[in-house]
């Protein structure tokens, strides 16, 4: 995942889930937020902001909001991607790179399958699955939580997962923590008990749930280790 042309800003306001004002040297500017979740304990007011300036001119906003500086009382800031399209990007490079299959799999995004759609398909000799990628932002004191926000497309996702399962098929759940310093994964229940209920049932039917962290710049972001998971 690469991005072009980045900018430092600080954060103002979130007047709705897509859009923010941000101060880039001393200008308010309208900016896109490429993330509709909550984002609650990240866009705190002037956060330092990382932002893609777009070369579409018939655009109504100029920049995308990318990542973000997170405040951490006696440690220094956490640099978090919170672009909700790159962890399915990063996902597709590192599981191309044979890093859960093998390197003659073949990977391919959105299929379908009954009346289901899963974010990738993989073919790897005569074993055949289906992998749903969820991006995470949310940390406290080292442990990354999922979701943010309630998800009934979370729990939906998942009974399908089982039903793939129950019909022969592989299926994954790949949480792509977008950033470093984590020590474990577990489901946010304070915030979902249904999604978590849901995952737990998941992994006891054949569901495999991993989670990876990963390396983040301004510019960039890669998959880089796994991550112990706490069901």
């Amino acid at each position: 995942m690469l991005y072009k042309k980045i900018v430092k800003g600080f954060f103002i306001e979130r007047p709705n889930r897509f859009i923010a004002r941000v101060d880039i040297n001393g200008t308010m500017e309208t900016v896109h937020v490429k993330n509709t979740g909550r984002c609650r304990e990240l866009l705190v007011k002037d956060a330092v902001v990382y932002l893609s300036e777009s070369d579409n001119p018939e655009r109504k906003t100029k920049y995308d909001l990318i990542a973000v500086e997170k405040k951490r009382e006696g440690k220094p800031s956490l640099l978090i991607n919170m672009d909700s399209q790159a962890p399915n990007a990063v996902a597709e490079k590192w599981l191309k790179s044979g890093a859960l299959f093998s390197e003659n799999a073949v990977i391919k995004r959105e299929i379908k399958y009954g009346n289901s759609r899963f974010d990738f398909g993989i073919t790897d000799g005569d074993e055949k699955a289906f992998l749903e990628v969820k991006g995470v932002t949310l940390e406290y004191d080292g442990t990354a939580m999922f979701p943010d926000a309630p998800t009934e497309r979370g729990v939906k996702h998942i009974n399908e997962l089982i039903e793939c399962v129950n019909k022969g098929y592989k299926a994954y759940i790949l949480f792509v923590i977008q950033m470093k310093e984590i020590n474990r994964f577990k489901p946010n229940e304070a915030t979902h008990k249904e999604f978590a209920e849901a995952l737990r049932k998941a992994s006891k039917s054949g569901v495999t749930i991993l989670a990876v962290d990963t390396i983040v710049t301004p510019e960039n972001m890669v998959i880089d280790k796994f991550v112990e998971t706490e069901l």
